[in-house]
C-alpha cells in the first residue's frame, strides 16, 4: 500500500533524493521547501503525487498551516521526515549569537514544531512513523562543529522522550544518524563563522584527517532508509554509512573507560 511521506527541506541533498526513492516507487510526498522552484522537476514527472508546499521551518504557525494542507490533501500523513536543517562551521569562541540562535532555531527548534504539528494527526490515525534527521554528530562530536553538535544533541534528547509518549498512540520513532555525505551540507547551505587564526591548526588537522572514502555518496541512503520506513518495528537510530558506527565505537569505550576510572567518586557523592 502506498504511503503518504510529509519530507521538510526537500528541495535538494537528502530531501530530494528521498522523496524522489518513495515518488519512483509509488508513495505520496508532500515535499516543503523555501523554494518552491526547486520542486517544479518533480511536479513535471510525478504530477499529484506530489504536493509541494513553500515552508520556512523557523515560522511555527506556517508549518502547522503546511502539516494540515498535506493532511487534507492526501488524507493523511504516513512518515515524517524531519529533513530541513544546515551546517554551522566554526569554533565555539568564533561564533556570534546570531549564527548560534539561527542554528538552534532552524536545526532544533524547526524540528520540534513540525513534530509537534504533526504528533496530533499521527494520534488520530493511530499509525504513524516519525523520522527525525540527527547525525552522526549528535552522538559524538567534531572541533569546530561545537553548535552543529549541539542542535543534533538537543534532537537526540528530545527525540529519546518522545518515543517513550507517543509510543501509546501507535506512533513509531526514529532517527537517522548520516555521517559526512557528499551533499550540499558543507558547500552553499552552509554557514561559516568569521575565523580566529588561533584555530586554523585545530581546523587544519580536521580536515587531514579526512580520508579519501570518508565521504559516502548520498543516493546509496534510499535502500536504508526505504527499509526504515517499511519496517514493522523500527530502530530509534540507524547509522548512515560505514564511518559512524565505528566512530561511535571508539567513542564509547573511551566514555566507559573514564566513567569507570571515576565511579567510586561518583558512588561517593550520593551521600548513602
Amino acid at each position: 500500500m502506498a504511503k503518504t511521506i510529509f519530507i521538510t527541506g526537500a528541495s535538494k541533498g537528502f530531501g530530494k533524493i528521498w522523496a524522489k526513492a518513495f515518488l519512483e516507487r509509488g508513495d505520496n510526498v508532500i515535499a516543503t521547501a523555501r523554494n518552491l522552484d526547486n520542486l517544479d522537476d518533480l511536479v513535471q514527472k510525478y504530477g499529484e503525487r506530489v504536493f509541494p508546499i513553500q515552508l520556512d521551518v523557523n515560522d511555527r504557525d506556517a508549518i502547522f498551516a503546511a502539516v494540515q494542507k498535506g493532511k487534507d490533501y492526501f488524507g493523511r500523513i504516513d512518515v515524517l521526515i524531519n529533513n530541513a536543517g544546515f551546517g554551522l562551521f566554526g569554533a565555539v569562541e568564533e561564533t556570534t549569537e546570531k549564527q548560534a540562535r539561527d542554528q538552534m532555531e532552524t536545526n532544533f527548534f524547526g524540528l520540534l514544531w513540525v513534530t509537534q504539528a504533526i504528533i496530533p494527526i499521527m494520534r488520530e490515525q493511530k499509525s504513524g512513523h516519525i523520522i527525525q534527521l540527527s547525525s552522526v554528530l549528535g552522538v559524538v562530536t567534531f572541533p569546530t562543529l561545537g553548535l552543529y553538535n549541539a542542535s543534533k544533541f538537543a534532537v537526540e534528547g528530545l527525540t529519546e522522550s518522545l518515543v517513550q509518549e507517543v509510543a501509546p498512540f501507535g506512533i513509531k520513532v526514529s532517527m537517522l544518524e548520516p555521517n559526512a555525505f557528499s551533499t550540499d551540507w558543507g558547500g552553499s547551505s552552509a554557514v561559516h563563522t568569521e575565523s580566529n587564526p588561533l584555530y586554523e591548526k585545530v581546523k587544519a588537522d580536521l580536515f587531514a584527517s579526512f580520508t579519501p572514502d570518508f565521504f559516502g555518496d548520498p543516493t546509496t541512503t534510499t535502500a536504508a532508509v526505504l527499509k526504515l520506513v517499511d519496517s514493522e518495528n523500527p530502530p530509534l537510530r540507524l547509522f548512515l554509512g560505514k564511518i559512524a558506527y565505528p566512530a561511535v565505537k571508539q567513542n564509547y569505550e573511551a566514555r566507559w573507560a573514564e566513567w569507570n576510572e571515576w565511579k567510586q567518586v561518583s558512588d561517593e557523592a550520593h551521600g548513602f
